[in-house]
């Protein structure tokens, strides 16, 4: 019997029985290894990470090869441990959540294959998810909001503001014409001589210093546009410490990081609004790494306050790169009978539009 008709029976078998659905993810699009377990798209059973940070911080960043063999080494102990912690077994699994892009491609490889061999051996339904579109439906896992609502994500490699009329459903209508605005927190910190990762350090930073010492731009391209541009101001932050070394002048860390801070949470506050305010949409949750940020949690949630609209973040521990919002993306996907073929293949590019909008879905289970 082929690898399609054994997930037919299995789905429909399933779907029969009335029986919870317990989806495994995997997450190994950059620098972390992890597996989890969910039940019924919400119920965090297991979420295991195993990070890199330690390895790459040597480099100041993240080095390709390394992270592959690295997410080799360690997917068969990641995934057992997830499976131990929550209770299950294989044959307790429904499906099987693996992100396939965007990311590093040698590292995205390692989930599929390894997805790939366990759903072929087990007639598994298998369902590849969007990484991005894994960061916004953690907020489901820590009392999210429903659609339709907004989703501001922002990480190192995208900052974005989406439009979700429902499940499965993106717009973009806002996003980056430059450098994300993660991307600007690690370049300054590397030019501040802060260790890798250096958003975390630069926001705990922030709350220390003057935001109002350096007059930072802010850029707003035009009164209506909800996109961003964080380069200029990257480049306003690396030119202020460099003029005031060669006048052999002192510059403080904390109101650098401080003021640069200042800048990069007022642009992303007031495009929200501006999408709050042209789409109607009263619901707004945050996503990416960046949604850890203090200070962007302090003000967007005071905006929101004073505009009247709903705000949510994530916990802090599903901000990162985890399994579990991986295994929450791929529970409607579950649910509406839609999964990947054995042909999956990473895309490094993956876009959350294409990914939701194509067919690149070989089969539907009915």
């Amino acid at each position: 019997m082929g690898y399609q008709q054994r997930v037919r029976d299995k789905y429909n078998a399933d779907r029969a029985s009335g029986k919870p659905v317990v989806i495994l993810g995997i997450e190994t699009s950059c620098d972390e290894t992890s597996a989890s377990v969910i039940r019924d798209g919400r119920e965090i059973l297991s979420n295991v990470v195993s990070s890199q940070i330690e390895i790459h911080k040597r480099f100041g960043g993240v080095v390709p090869e390394v992270a592959s063999r690295r997410h080799v080494e360690n997917v068969n102990g990641v995934v057992e441990e997830a499976l131990t912690q929550a209770g299950v077994t294989l044959d307790d699994l429904s499906a099987v959540g693996v992100t396939y892009g965007p990311g590093l491609v040698g590292a995205l490889l390692v989930g599929v294959a390894w997805a790939k061999g366990l759903c072929f051996a087990k007639g598994i339904p298998m369902i590849g998810v969007q990484h991005i579109a894994g960061h916004i439906y953690a907020n489901f896992l820590s009392g999210g909001m429903e659609p339709p609502l907004l989703a501001l994500v922002v990480s190192g490699g995208h900052t974005e503001i989406v439009h979700m009329p429902a499940h499965g459903e993106f717009e973009f209508l806002g996003r980056t014409r430059d450098d994300a605005a993660g991307e600007a927190y690690d370049k300054v910190a590397r030019a501040m001589g802060l260790p890798y990762p250096g958003g975390p350090v630069v926001d705990r930073l922030a709350q220390e210093g003057n935001p109002e010492a350096y007059p930072f731009p802010r850029a707003w391209i035009d009164d209506e546009s909800m996109d961003f541009s964080f380069s200029g101001l990257k480049s306003a932050v690396l030119n202020t410490m460099h003029n005031a070394e060669q006048r052999g002048e002192e510059w403080k860390q904390a109101d650098i990081a401080a003021s640069f801070q200042a800048a990069v949470v007022e642009v992303l506050v007031e495009k929200t609004v501006r999408a709050v305010r042209k789409t109607g949409v009263r619901n707004v949750v945050v996503a990416g790494g960046v949604a850890a940020n203090r200070g962007l949690r302090a003000a967007l949630q005071k905006r929101a306050e004073l505009e009247g609209f709903g705000v949510h973040f994530p916990s802090l521990d599903l901000c990162t790169d985890n399994a579990a919002m991986i295994a929450a993306a791929a529970f409607p996907m579950y649910e509406a009978g839609r999964f990947h073929d054995l042909d999956l293949n990473a895309v490094a590019s993956l876009s959350l539009t294409k990914w939701a909008d194509t067919p690149t879905i070989p089969f539907l289970v009915k």
